[in-house]
């Protein structure tokens, strides 16, 4: 009985350290002229918070980002 107890309790505490390390990473993008500018997938939470923050400059225009999560 201890010994399924531990087995449980160890498995459970892997799956929970497995989950919680995840990155929740996001496709981020921004409209152009009625099309969607891709930007890539960003995994850093700061770096999300700036870009939908402050936007993206390209040709001195600053775009608003939009990010989404998968």
């Amino acid at each position: 009985m201890k010994k399924t107890n531990f087995i449980l309790l160890a498995g459970a505490v892997l799956l929970f350290t497995a989950l919680s390390s995840c990155k929740k990473c996001h496709d981020c993008h921004y409209d152009k002229d009625g099309q969607e500018i891709e930007l890539g997938e960003y995994c850093d939470e700061d770096e999300i918070h700036d870009l939908e923050s402050n936007g993206y400059t390209a040709d001195s225009i600053t775009y608003e980002v939009h990010c989404h999560a998968h």
